[in-house]
């Protein structure tokens, strides 16, 4: 594939590649055996930009971007309106050349984001229960003082800056055939799309990128089928970093002409993404920079070849990391609620733990019920919490207790 006319060239990924360097850390390439063995290909990369200064990729974008500024714009300095990684990415940039930044933040932003923002040196104002308040406020705070407003992803410099990971990508592994991105806006994918593309081309080869959206909050699917960007309405998803609605006008271009499949994952396919890098990779990811994963382990992605894909970012609230955890592990049936109808006599409690621990499973937490208006009269609910091994053994579980005359659910009401 040729880059179209108006497409960002490679040697604009190259220059700002150089831009870049002279602040972000190239991100390590580690490869995962698990995922490899996942998806039945040669090998699986994961570019940690997670572990990127600021934590994650948009530090790329933001300083290529400033960098690009007359001394009158730096002069008058910077705005952006974010709650999370575009913060911290314009914060540590405008710092490092000197610029003033103002950052608008929703009220409800999370404290260890907020602290990062301003311990990068940026003023941050707190306005807005929502995303659009606190733009809206960004806005006119760029129209009463003159400062310039700093896009999150429609932009090229942007979108040129964010791109230059893949430029890291492939040089230190050139074999890679598939690249999966995740997709909020779109600036990092158009621009990993765009020069992986190009770079292809020159090799005469061919490179698919698949992109990945959170089902809640996922307005390309939609947009690509009728051929403009659309608006839709968004429902809460724990990869907030990713939950835009509506598609940036210069990222849609790029998108539909070099991005090859867009698909969708469910907030549980993120959590248990979550888990697995924290196990097998030992890698802290945030909800949006694990969707690449979540589609790997959902199989959502078919690939033949060498796969990679870009951990965008890690930048998790510890309180939300353990309810992801938490989540992550009963999504895969290593917890497991079992709710259970005994007859209300001396000694079915212990004979039902019994049963479990004969099972190898172990109880975390037990309720037991007897005054629910549904139960009748002679019977008690017994619900317990319990780790296993996965899906098999938790439905063993439950069996041994069906086989000794109990009437057990999993997870829900009677």
């Amino acid at each position: 594939m040729t880059a179209a006319a108006s497409a960002p060239t490679l040697d604009a990924f190259e220059r700002a590649l150089n831009t870049v360097h002279r602040i972000t850390q190239r991100t390590p390439l580690e490869s995962s055996r698990y995922l490899a063995d996942v998806l039945q290909v040669p090998q699986v990369y994961l570019k940690c930009e997670n572990l990127q200064r600021t934590g994650a990729y948009k530090l790329r974008g933001a300083y290529n971007h400033l960098s690009q500024l007359s001394y009158e714009q730096k002069a008058r300095g910077v705005v952006a309106a974010s709650a999370g990684n575009h913060a911290q990415g314009v914060a540590f940039a405008a710092r490092e050349l000197g610029i003033k930044a103002t950052i608008f933040t929703p009220l409800g932003v999370a404290l260890p984001k907020l602290q990062a923002t301003q311990h990068y040196g940026a003023e941050v104002v707190l306005h807005g229960e929502t995303f659009n308040e606190t733009n809206i406020a960004a806005q006119a705070f760029v129209r009463e003082t003159g400062a310039h407003f700093v896009p999150p992803f429609d932009d090229e410099a942007v979108i040129e800056g964010q791109g230059t990971v893949v430029l890291e990508m492939l040089e230190e592994a050139p074999e890679i055939e598939t690249i999966v991105v995740p997709i909020g806006g779109g600036g990092l994918i158009a621009g990993v799309a765009t020069a992986a593309k190009q770079i292809a081309a020159q090799e005469g080869r061919t490179i698919r990128v698949i992109g990945v959206q959170a089902e809640n909050a996922a307005p390309y699917p939609v947009s690509i089928a009728a051929g403009e960007p659309l608006t839709i309405e968004t429902t809460p998803t724990i990869a907030d970093g990713i939950a835009v609605a509506r598609p940036g006008v210069r990222n849609f271009e790029l998108i539909r002409e070099y991005v090859d499949e867009i698909v969708t994952v469910s907030d549980d396919d993120i959590a248990r993404a979550i888990v697995m890098l924290l196990e097998r990779a030992k890698l802290v990811v945030e909800p949006a920079g694990a969707a690449g994963v979540a589609a790997m382990l959902a199989g959502k992605v078919r690939a033949s070849g060498v796969t990679a894909t870009v951990l965008s970012g890690g930048n998790i609230d510890p309180l939300l990391l353990q309810r992801v955890i938490g989540h992550g592990l009963a999504a895969s049936a290593r917890y497991l609620k079992l709710r259970i109808l005994l007859p209300d006599v001396p000694g079915q409690l212990v004979r039902t733990a019994t049963i479990v621990a004969e099972a190898n499973a172990n109880v975390v937490e037990v309720i037991h019920t007897r005054h629910a208006t549904e139960l009748p009269v002679s019977e008690v609910e017994l619900e317990l919490h319990i780790e296993t091994r996965g899906h098999e053994h938790g439905e063993q579980v439950a069996q041994a207790l069906r086989d000794a005359g109990y009437t057990v659910r999993v997870g829900e009401k009677y």
